[in-house]
């Protein structure tokens, strides 16, 4: 046995572009995440069946996690429903509306989140909002107006797709707001309550009529590469993604998410055969460039009287 093995990776693991690269593979994989569900859906899976099969298995065998580390969460137990809550919704809105919409559509009202995250945490953790921050959120919301049609949009209602995407991107910044303020919670508990959370707002939007009928029994092909996708897969980039994230700054890793957008962009162009017109990468670019401006915003958020901080939130 090498005596030198363990310092040689510990060496490695703590190298500077690791977690660069981590997060940019997790981001790539979140970006072609439209492939195997658009796939599962040829197989009559609708998009709430999906997330609390796949997100919901990840959960289950999570559970024990989340017990082992009760009496950390317990106390703050009220953020941690907030966590199902916003969390679940998020991803149960993200998987259905991308089975539902245009790729690329999905992904640029997705990627408002950071307008939400702006505004949520304004209002609910009192940050104030730099000049620049302000403008990062008139560029995408321009952007967002772009995308879904400019002034024909008034026309005709957003489509179902359409309205998921967006409160998915609300639920991910409400999300990331709670645990702003959950700063003393576990990773893996938050993952794991994110996941019973998906599964649990999936199976609402089954019980109302969001989502498809349940089909007949799949194939065990089928059924395989659920179990595959969801514990291989999906965990790979869930983990990756919060491993990354917590060994990066804030606006260089939002810089680096980007990645999943621009992923997606491409090959729901070039494999997927979705066309955009001049409008929409006009209001694609927008939204890029407000995520962008938010990211490297390096302005320290300064807590306004008179709202809601994270202390009384719990």
């Amino acid at each position: 046995m090498n005596p030198t093995r363990p310092a040689g990776v510990a060496a490695w693991l703590g190298a500077p572009w690791l977690p660069v690269a981590v997060l940019l593979f997790s981001s790539s994989m979140w970006g072609l995440s439209w492939l195997p569900l658009k796939a599962f859906a040829e197989h009559g899976l609708s998009g709430p069946l999906l997330a609390m099969l796949t997100y919901g298995l990840i959960g289950l065998v999570g559970l024990p996690w989340l017990w082992r580390e009760r009496a950390l969460w317990l106390r703050d137990k009220r953020l941690l429903l907030a966590l199902v809550v916003f969390g679940g919704w998020g991803n149960a809105a993200f998987v259905s509306a991308l089975v539902l919409g245009d790729v690329v559509r999905v992904m640029l009202l997705f990627y408002l989140a950071p307008v939400w995250s702006v505004l949520g945490g304004r209002f609910f953790l009192g940050e104030s909002v730099s000049m620049r921050r302000a403008g990062a959120v008139a560029l995408a919301l321009t952007g967002a107006f772009l995308v879904v049609g400019g002034f024909s949009v008034f026309d005709a209602p957003l489509s179902a797709a359409d309205l998921l995407a967006l409160t998915s991107g609300m639920g991910f910044a409400g999300n990331n707001i709670v645990s702003r303020a959950a700063q003393g919670m576990p990773t893996a508990t938050k993952t794991v309550a994110l996941c019973l959370g998906c599964a649990l707002a999936a199976l609402l939007m089954m019980a109302v009529g969001t989502g498809a009928a349940v089909p007949a029994m799949p194939s065990a092909v089928v059924i395989a590469g659920l179990l595959a996708y969801s514990l291989f897969g999906l965990a790979l980039v869930i983990v990756t993604w919060q491993w990354s994230v917590t060994h990066l700054e804030a606006g260089r890793s939002g810089v680096l998410a980007i990645a999943e957008l621009l992923v997606a962009m491409l090959t729901a162009t070039l494999i997927g055969d979705e066309t955009m017109l001049p409008r929409e990468w006009l209001g694609a670019a927008l939204i890029v460039a407000a995520a962008v401006l938010e990211a490297t915003d390096t302005t320290e958020s300064v807590c306004l009287p008179n709202v809601i901080t994270p202390k009384e939130i719990t």
